[in-house]
């Protein structure tokens, strides 16, 4: 195999810009050059497939998975030949990683650009989160390449899109990667861990056990976390009365879900509504409005 080519940031930004963006397709009749870098660089399949070697090893890549790449990591990419693939690919310098790890490392030490693996971290991202990082990676397209826009679009992809829903690992096995795929849906999370299980289609303590090992969590954790991050989007863009959200969720035990809704934000239900349909114009506690 050829040597590695060293790709260097300055040879894509002008002095005064901080970050590269290109979306773009990837080569289908033969791998792109192996290389490393003086950056750091996040990719997202937006569609399509990809062969990727990665350090020594190979992966299959596929839409809604986001890498997270390193200075120092060396890769390639070779594109499925049927149905192609297209990445959303920023690169910035060391300085801005450096800074973020600095003012934010007790949340970031570790994780995401800063993992100590022999690999980068790659994440599959799917339903809301992936529309949503596919909207803000689109977003760098047009205005300035500027030291705020880079650190404020990759402080939303490490919170806002990632959002508190465990990750799950590209090793995990293909039917647990099915089942969080499942889990996403209205119809699976409303049953509770029975659903999930139900969706990976194997015993309960083998799931369980698998499941603990490759997300940290039990089947009902994970689900929960699932079932509560929708009943804030629903308490933030809607009106449906708080039990009604609570069906929707799976909940039958209003006690329960308030105890989990608190433990995950800090606050009831009932405050997350308010804190999110705040209105300067016309106060949510204004005579004469809906009551919450």
């Amino acid at each position: 195999m050829k040597k590695a080519v060293l790709f260097q940031i300055d040879s894509y930004l002008r002095p005064s810009e901080a970050f590269h963006f290109v979306r773009k397709p990837l080569e289908t009749a033969a791998p792109s050059p192996l290389h490393h870098h003086d950056y750091y660089e996040l990719f997202l399949v937006e569609g399509g497939r990809t062969r990727h070697w990665i350090n020594g090893r190979v992966e299959e890549l596929a839409s809604g998975d986001l890498t997270f790449v390193r200075p120092g990591d060396t890769h390639r990419f070779h594109a499925d030949g049927t149905v192609g693939c297209r990445i959303l690919n920023t690169m910035f310098r060391r300085d801005t990683a450096n800074h973020l790890l600095a003012r934010y490392g007790d949340e970031f030490a570790g994780r995401f650009f800063w993992s100590t693996g022999e690999g980068p971290v790659t994440l599959r991202l799917r339903g809301a989160a992936l529309e949503r990082a596919v909207t803000a990676s689109l977003a760098l397209q047009s205005g300035q390449r500027s030291l705020a826009r880079i650190e404020s679009y990759l402080m939303s992809m490490m919170t806002v899109v990632l959002d508190q829903v465990p990750n799950v690992p590209r090793a995990a096995p293909g039917w647990l990667l099915a089942a969080c795929d499942e889990a996403q849906r209205p119809d699976v999370f409303r049953k509770g861990a029975a659903g999930f299980i139900a969706a990976a289609g194997r015993g309960q303590e083998h799931v369980c056990r698998q499941t603990r090992r490759f997300l940290g969590v039990t089947p009902t954790q994970y689900v929960n976390a699932i079932r509560i991050r929708h009943a804030a989007l629903l308490l933030g863009n809607t009106s449906t009365p708080l039990e009604e959200v609570a069906l929707e969720c799976g909940f039958n035990n209003m006690s329960y879900f308030h105890r989990l809704f608190r433990d995950r934000y800090g606050w009831t239900p009932h405050d997350h509504r308010r804190r999110h349909r705040r209105d300067p114009i016309q106060p949510v506690d204004a005579p004469g409005n809906r009551p919450l």
